[in-house]
């Protein structure tokens, strides 16, 4: 059939080096029926696998802070570290309990290798909790049995099972703690699920002998592999499969390697799981873990209690920035500076629209296009006119100078001039309108005389042959007055060579942006131009009647915040 459409090329890349994921063979599979009524049990991973993933790890004091956190917004479960592999990890292990920052209705989770001396040091660090979740693991996957370990699966088997036997062995020297256990087959989605299935079993019998505690069987993701349906099958099968599925609290750590996380987070609890790992807004290795606030807003959205208090969206996203050090896109679902921000006049038009109607009835039901949520549930607000706080990006910051002020600025400028905004926002903790926004704009590229302000100039074209421009200007530089004499193809270049001549640092251009503001008599001319000097590249601003007048005063201005050490 003749489509009228062009045919897709070949790409060219080497697709002969992967392979497709081999599916589930589950015929009867039930969840994609499945409705998700209410929230699985949350375990925050951002102080384990989050702080591993960070450039530079959480020191004690940002530690403290996310662990504060994540108990006011409601986590029952933590994980609060690998104390076996770091020793700051093992500090604040014994820190919050014997300082008894634990709260009595939250359990903390600490991870540890199959290893014995690894587990003998992570029994000292949960010592005199009230209860502790030991997380044990080992990883069970084809290509780490081949490449890694160099065993089969009676010895993959075997390294578990050991390590679930020292486990329980070394209880009696907690015994004022409670312990309650975890296993994970590390690089499930790597794994036959028979095997998994065979190695999971064997443990639950070791860990849950003799006692009534449920056992977590935690089930990662730890590369993703496949479209997230697959993974959903995979979990059926194990919910259907696994022995002891009466003790077992079946639990999910997906990662985001395939960018759909948090799709295959809803389809394993759709497929039977009860419990969910991950972190705030996604932090963690490669591309992330799942987004625990993703998940509980998507479930909010359907009228499912989330059952964690997102209601400061904006503060849970400071306190996983401040910590991880690490920003949030503008646009991550639910939080992110511009998803509750129309810049399309038609969609503002319709939200508007959509806010009033829902006045006028009274209509309990949140309908309102184009946004999935009230904003006002989050702490948020919608804005049709963007308004600008710490959070904003150099987007909100350039809509309001040219929707305000009619100032048009190059890429890089806002850049650079939204890191000043972006600072006092921080300092004050107050929301930045548009009069001060321009203000500061005015403050930092056109108030600055200091050392030189330009008083006039002349300037005569063909002076010294075709093409050429001499360039005569009279400049206050301190207390002095300064003719600047220069030569060029051009005004500008005719001014910057006489700069040159009289300042240290020589000053290239590098950009240039100019347009024009108003109309009729009161139509001004706006210049910014970017300057290289010693290496750093710094933006001015000028504005005047005339363009070349313009576009000197800019010069100066990037000359005068080189010289204050700005940008």
């Amino acid at each position: 059939m003749n489509t009228g459409l062009h045919p897709q090329q070949p790409s060219g890349m080497p697709i002969h080096k992967y392979q497709a994921f081999e599916p589930v063979k589950l015929i009867d599979r039930t969840w994609p029926d499945a409705v998700l009524t209410g929230a699985p049990r949350w375990c925050s991973v951002d102080l384990r696998d989050g702080n591993q993933a960070l450039i530079e790890p959480m020191n004690p004091e940002r530690k403290w802070k996310m662990f504060t956190a994540l108990v006011e917004a409601g986590f029952k479960e933590i994980e609060v570290g690998f104390p076996s592999a770091s020793e700051t990890d093992f500090r604040f292990v014994r820190e919050i309990i014997e300082q008894k920052a634990i709260p009595s209705d939250v359990r903390i989770q600490v991870l540890t290798q199959a290893r014995q001396e690894l587990i003998e040091r992570t029994y000292e660090a949960i010592d005199g909790a009230a209860d502790a979740i030991v997380h044990l693991y080992n990883s069970t996957s084809t290509v780490q049995r081949r490449v890694v370990f160099g065993l089969d699966m009676d010895g993959i088997t075997k390294i578990a099972t050991q390590s679930s036997e020292w486990c329980r062995s070394l209880e009696p020297q907690v015994p004022s703690t409670e312990v309650y256990y975890e296993y994970s087959p590390e690089s499930f989605t790597g794994t036959e699920l028979p095997f998994a299935k065979r190695v999971c079993d064997e443990v639950v019998d070791i860990l849950a002998d003799g006692h009534d505690k449920p056992v977590i069987i935690n089930l990662p993701a730890t590369v993703e592999m496949s479209t997230a349906n697959i993974y959903g099958d995979m979990i059926e099968w194990m919910h259907r499969n696994l022995d002891r599925r009466d003790r077992i609290v079946l639990s999910l750590h997906p990662h985001n390697d395939r960018g759909t996380a948090v799709a295959a987070a809803e389809f394993g609890l759709m497929a039977g799981a009860d419990r969910v790992e991950g972190t705030l807004f996604g932090n963690g290795e490669r591309t992330g873990n799942v987004d625990v606030v993703n998940l509980a807003m998507n479930l909010f959205s359907q009228g499912v209690d989330p059952e964690l208090d997102i209601s400061d969206i904006n503060g849970l996203r400071r306190v996983a920035e401040d910590c991880n050090q690490l920003p949030i896109h503008p646009r991550h679902p639910y939080v992110g500076d511009l998803v509750y921000t129309a810049f399309s006049g038609s969609h503002q038009d319709a939200i508007k629209k959509g806010f009033e109607a829902m006045e006028e009835t009274g209509q309990a039901l949140f309908e309102v296009p184009y946004i999935p949520i009230d904003p006002k549930d989050v702490g948020r607000t919608y804005q049709d006119v963007v308004r600008v706080n710490s959070q904003s990006g150099k987007g909100g910051v350039s809509y309001l100078l040219q929707a305000e002020v009619q100032l048009d600025l190059p890429r890089r400028m806002q850049i650079e001039f939204s890191r000043v905004i972006q600072q006092i926002a921080e300092e004050t903790g107050e929301e930045i309108t548009a009069d001060q926004i321009h203000s500061e704009f005015a403050t930092e590229y056109l108030g600055l005389d200091e050392p030189y302000r330009l008083n006039g100039y002349e300037s005569a074209q063909n002076a010294r042959g075709a093409d050429r421009t001499v360039v005569t200007a009279r400049l206050t530089a301190g207390e002095d007055q300064v003719v600047v004499h220069g030569e060029g193809a051009g005004s500008l270049d005719a001014f910057v060579s006489g700069l040159n001549e009289i300042i240290d640092t020589p000053i290239k251009v590098v950009d240039y942006h100019e347009h024009a503001r108003g109309g009729g008599t009161d139509a001004e001319a706006v210049a910014y131009i970017e300057l290289l000097v010693e290496g750093r590249e710094l933006w001015g601003c000028g504005i005047h009647t005339d363009i070349t007048t313009a576009s000197m005063r800019a010069i100066v201005s990037a000359l005068n915040r080189a010289c204050a050490g700005l940008g």
